[in-house]
């Protein structure tokens, strides 16, 4: 299993670009002088930042031709920095995260020659006190991975098996996440995938990014069916609580 990295914003495609000058570019010397500024990482980041672009994603009706971690990428931006999130490197993080997890067999943990994949949480943090160092590692960014995902898009599921059939709450969530980021951000392979400071402020910062992912979902949900597996694909993931 890799580690999951912030990247999404070196992964955009081509049609990533042509949604990007079809909401903001217009016609043409505008149109090419925002495909420089999309060359230069600095400007990139500030044109991504443009709630134009949350809003044209939120309201587009059809099939979207954007990649995952593009769209991904700007809605999480936008719902953390309302709620005070301002790093890049955390939105692109969490947007990996969910354009990875939007793929089912990617939210379950298999460890290296493993043959049965980790499904529960339990699973896990018995597997964590007898894994190898860069195991250990994995899993404890896994385990803060799948409590922000589930805990972030899947809140309502939450309440309603906690309620009904006493499964964990999201209090349960929010502090097994919290203290595996904590524990991730502290571990030498944090510095050698440069996720230290990721991992350090997801740790502290649980309960805000979760209720950011909930605003996003709510939205999402909003305006009808969600695309990239947000709504859908990723429910089968759920079964892991």
């Amino acid at each position: 299993m890799k580690v999951i990295q912030a990247n999404c914003r070196v992964q955009f495609t081509a049609e990533d670009v042509e949604f990007v000058l079809a909401t903001l570019g217009g016609q043409g010397a505008k149109s090419e002088c925002l495909v420089k500024l999309l060359a230069d990482a600095e400007s990139r980041d500030a044109i991504l930042d443009d709630p134009q672009l949350f809003q044209a994603l939120l309201e587009h009706r059809g099939c979207l031709t954007v990649s995952g971690h593009f769209y991904f990428y700007v809605l999480v931006r936008q719902v953390l920095k309302r709620s005070g999130l301002e790093s890049r490197e955390v939105a692109d993080y969490v947007a990996e995260l969910l354009a990875e997890f939007s793929r089912s067999e990617r939210a379950r943990f298999t460890s290296p020659g493993g043959q049965v994949p980790l499904d529960y949480f339990f699973e896990m943090l018995a597997a964590v006190r007898q894994a190898d160092d860069f195991t250990r590692f994995q899993l404890r960014a896994h385990i803060g991975n799948q409590s922000l995902f589930m805990s972030g898009i899947f809140l309502e599921r939450i309440h309603e098996r906690a309620e009904r059939r006493g499964f964990p709450d999201v209090k349960y969530f929010e502090e097994l996440g919290g203290a595996n980021f904590r524990m991730a951000s502290d571990h030498r392979l944090a510095r050698r995938y440069h996720l230290e400071s990721v991992f350090g402020e997801l740790g502290e910062s649980f309960h805000a990014t979760r209720v950011a992912l909930n605003d996003m979902t709510e939205r999402l949900l909003s305006v009808g069916e969600p695309v990239h597996g947000s709504g859908t694909v990723l429910k089968s993931a759920f079964g892991a609580a």
